[in-house]
């Protein structure tokens, strides 16, 4: 026993002691200086006119290679925290072997915000905000403000700068905070920022990033190549276990899909391992270029469940207002409102929309019933405002209003014929629920919701689902035989973007097995039937969110969403549920 005590006792010395033992790698030969090898130049420029990081100043330094003629677009690398990785001797030796394609680095400090006094006060330092937070303020500031000032440098010899805009050709990396930040300008700008070099990466939780592991899992995957390296003696202090966090993130990673590569070793939190690994994941990122990165396979089940192989959005039809109220009608064929413009559309026989009704009157929720019959809400956003439910006949020709100063967002018709309406009154005041049954008697069934928006039955239409704007939350409610609503509860956690106060969840639909698809401001995030997200689809970036969707085609399976001044679909292995089908129970989901 003693003698037992004894070596656990030494071991637990000898381990405090490698701990401080200094850390020792082999060199790369790539990152060793080598006689005959062209070497590139470093140029320098001050950035201090940023809009998106106001009042802030840089150091820029710019790596151009030997071979780079000044003609055309080079591939481009960022790194954070200025220049590391001995990355200009790795760039020159890589360039000259032909191991990664001509490139132009670009290496970029962390903003400061210079005290007007530096005798009596502290600059304010930046990088935190800059680096640790979530959301695409730094992929932004990347593309819309410091390579284009990149651009317009000059070699010393007079060749210009001329960067790719092509994210295939761009590679994107950093320590630590900054390791993360490279991370999120990739994860928020794939098409812009395709290969990352993360090196002991800051995944815990001091601005957010904590996240990302789960996000990663959920998400659609995206054309990424990602190279991981950390130590096992890495930070564990307040905010998280910095090893702990870059295992679960390369575990996240791997079962999402991605083109990822882990190098583990023992050290704690500096860059001498991330030096000795640098050559290597260069090779690793740029290997094969320039064959394009592709998105691997998910071992998500929803959405190898939900999505297609090789199967993406289209662009359906451009160029409106605001798109909303995206619905179909028995025979498939889907409709949507263009608010601004008053127009509702129908997709016609070969894709394409078409003018349906000429003055919708600004109407924003759509329905139709089993009969084809069409029905909208409006919200009084017309002149003269117009509060009112609108019928139409199967031809599209106006019948009548249905109600006087009903004003209201989303509406939808159950099989029996009651008919249930969400009237938000602003952001800030509380929200209606009403009913409207088919004798034409009119209930208010709840009050108090944050911005009441969308609204769909489950499949066995039993259950209402109603999307809270205002918040995180997609509520439920159950419905008695005589239309009323019971049970009401807190039931779906949506996600919501670093950038927002809300998760801005719209327009609501639900599958024939029971998963609910909630738009949102982080895309359309799918529900299981115990209100979990379990995946979540991005669409093409736009003007603005997502804000409606629907089951279309003759089989209903074809998700058309609409998006701020678009529209889109894609093809999906899922069949919706529809409010003019008779009810179906949809199989029990798993606990």
């Amino acid at each position: 026993m003693k003698r037992n005590i004894v070596f656990l006792l030494l071991l637990l010395v000898g381990k405090a002691i490698g701990q401080n033992t200094p850390e020792s790698y082999p060199s790369d030969v790539a990152s060793i200086e080598k006689a005959g090898v062209p070497k590139g130049e470093i140029i320098k420029f001050t950035f201090e006119n940023s809009k998106i990081f106001p009042g802030t100043t840089r150091e820029v330094s710019i790596y151009i290679p030997a071979q780079y003629d000044g003609k055309k677009p080079a591939c481009v690398y960022v790194n954070q925290d200025g220049i590391q990785w001995k990355a200009p001797t790795v760039f020159d030796n890589l360039i000259h072997q032909k191991e990664m394609p001509v490139t132009i680095g670009v290496f970029i400090t962390p903003g400061q915000v210079k005290a007007q006094n530096a005798d009596l006060a502290l600059n304010r330092f930046n990088r935190s905000y800059e680096y640790d937070g979530l959301g695409d303020n730094y992929a932004r500031f990347l593309l819309e403000e410091v390579l284009p000032e990149v651009e317009k440098q000059k070699s010393s010899n007079g060749r210009a700068i001329i960067l790719s805009k092509n994210g295939n050709d761009r590679a994107i990396g950093g320590s630590s905070s900054g390791a993360v930040c490279a991370f999120t300008a990739a994860w928020e700008k794939p098409q812009e920022f395709s290969r990352v070099f993360s090196a002991i990466g800051t995944y815990v939780g001091l601005r957010g990033a904590d996240r990302y592991d789960i996000l990663v899992r959920k998400h659609e995957p995206k054309l990424l190549r990602i190279f991981l390296q950390d130590g096992s003696n890495d930070l564990n202090i307040y905010a998280g276990d910095w090893w702990k966090a870059n295992e679960t993130m390369e575990r996240a990673l791997s079962f999402a899909g991605y083109d990822v590569k882990h190098v583990w070793g023992e050290g704690g939190h500096n860059g001498q391992h991330g030096t000795a690994v640098f050559a290597d994941a260069m090779r690793w990122l740029w290997r094969d270029y320039p064959k394009k990165i592709e998105a691997g396979q998910s071992k998500n089940q929803f959405l190898k469940d939900i999505l297609i192989e090789n199967e993406d959005w289209e662009l359906v039809g451009e160029k409106y207002g605001f798109t909303e109220g995206t619905a179909v009608n028995a025979k498939g064929e889907v409709f949507f409102q263009d608010i601004p413009n008053s127009k509702t559309y129908k997709i016609n026989a070969a894709g394409k929309p078409e003018v349906y009704v000429e003055d919708a009157k600004k109407a924003s929720g759509t329905t139709f019933g089993p009969d084809g019959q069409m029905l909208t809400i409006t919200g009084g956003w017309s002149q003269p405002p117009t509060k009112q439910i609108h019928q139409y006949g199967a031809d599209g020709k106006f019948i009548k209003a249905l109600t006087e100063e009903t004003p209201g967002n989303d509406i939808s018709i159950a099989n029996n014929g009651n008919i249930y309406i969400t009237q938000p009154d602003g952001r800030e005041k509380p929200s209606k629920l009403l009913l409207l049954r088919p004798n034409g008697d009119k209930v208010i069934l709840d009050e108090g919701l944050k911005f009441a928006n969308g609204l769909c039955f489950s499949p066995d239409q039993t259950q209402l689902y109603v999307t809270e704007s205002a918040s995180h939350w997609v509520w439920v409610y159950s419905i008695l035989p005589d239309g009323t609503l019971t049970n009401k509860q807190k039931f779906g956690w949506l996600h919501v973007r670093d950038t927002d106060e809300n998760a801005w969840s719209d327009g609501i639909k639900c599958d024939r097995d029971g998963r609910i698809y909630v738009t949102s401001l982080s895309g359309i995030q799918v529900m299981d039937q115990l209100g979990r997200v379990n995946a979540i689809v991005p669409l093409p970036k736009t003007k603005g969110q997502v804000s409606n969707l629907c089951f279309g085609g003759p089989n209903f399976d074809t998700i058309y969403a609409s998006v701020h001044d678009k529209v889109y679909k894609r093809k999906v292995k899922v069949k919706g549920a529809n409010n003019f089908d008779m009810p179906n129970k949809p199989t029990a989901p798993r606990l």
